[in-house]
């Protein structure tokens, strides 16, 4: 096939509907799988996503809309990925479709949960896809500022750089940058590492701890995602102060629209865990990749006091300022 042929999309939810956008700027048509029909037909007839980031129009006649995971994956040759990474392995244990031609892109910002496996790890794995069939796509870009037309940056990763840039050029517009990269275990566990770090940033902000704190937390952070980088995904070549690392790990800690920080931030005023979830109209992956992360680094030993602060605030429960407190005595 000549890559990437019919894309299509699988995910119904704020970061796959601003890739689509992206992606319809440059293709004429494209498949996208949504889990519920109902918001299919509030779609086609609304002529946007009823639920998210529904300021951005589509022509929906340039859309094959389906609930059947099987019918978007027999009918397309390259799958991007872009469900919250609780729910992926769910709807891939949906498909019996045959996989073994198929290009997939992750877009999921989280580990497998169950598996402490990355995206496309999970995928040689479990499908025996190979490596120039995987790509990743990770920003720094949030679904919110592409809605808003703003500048945004996509890095792209594929063993295969030739695809890479092919899919690249998918996603090129005037708005929309794109960077190339052969790391895509390092952009795969950055994209993960970024939003743990987001919801310490929230929690700083929730505890009005300013922003002298905030920014060591920041430049620490940088360092503790390169030392576990370094150790799970070697690679001279790697940088961590380009955009894909430091550049998203920026955005996320910083912006009001990241979920992570939010999140955070919410636990930082006062909200039980429970509740600061309950709270989320979306899902917050640094939740999930915080515990995933943490069992993975059993294993590891890397050096990661924030990671493990967080973990302590989230998953025991411990009080969030005792916690931010004992870390800023370890920040240099």
């Amino acid at each position: 096939m000549d890559f990437p042929g019919n894309i299509g999309i699988m995910g119904g939810g704020s970061w796959a509907t601003a890739l689509a956008k992206i992606l319809l700027n440059n293709c004429e048509t494209v498949f996208w799988y949504m889990r519920r029909d109902d918001r299919i037909e509030e779609f086609t007839r609304l002529g946007h996503n009823p639920t998210y980031l529904s300021d951005v129009q589509f022509d929906v006649n340039r859309i094959y809309f389906s609930s059947d995971i099987n019918y978007v994956c027999n009918q397309c040759d390259t799958l991007l990925m872009a469900m919250p990474s609780p729910y992926f392995k769910d709807h891939m244990a949906k498909i019996n479709a045959d996989l073994a031609n198929k290009c997939f892109v992750s877009a999921i910002k989280g580990i497998v949960p169950g598996e402490n496996l990355s995206v496309t790890d999970y995928m040689k794995a479990t499908y025996h896809i190979p490596c120039e069939n995987l790509l990743v796509i990770s920003g720094p870009c949030h679904a919110e500022e592409v809605a808003l037309s703003r500048p945004s940056y996509l890095t792209v990763g594929c063993s295969d750089t030739a695809r890479a840039e092919a899919f690249a050029a998918c996603l090129r517009g005037q708005n929309t940058h794109t960077i190339i990269s052969n790391d895509v275990d390092g952009i795969e566990y950055a994209a993960v590492l970024k939003n743990i770090y987001a919801i310490a940033a929230g929690i700083i902000h929730g505890l009005k701890m300013g922003d002298n704190f905030l920014a060591m937390l920041v430049s620490n952070a940088v360092r503790e995602m390169a030392r576990f980088l370094n150790v799970i995904a070697p690679d001279d070549n790697r940088h961590i102060c380009d955009s894909v690392y430091l550049g998203d790990l920026l955005v996320t800690s910083y912006s009001r629209f990241s979920r992570n920080h939010n999140f955070g931030s919410l636990i930082g005023r006062g909200y039980s865990i429970s509740a600061a979830k309950m709270e989320m109209e979306q899902v917050a992956e640094g939740y999930y990749g915080t515990l995933c992360i943490h069992d993975i680094n059993n294993d590891l030993g890397v050096d990661m006091p924030i990671l493990e602060g967080v973990y302590d605030i989230i998953y025991r429960k411990l009080n969030p300022a005792v916690v931010m407190r004992r870390l800023g005595e370890q920040f240099c």
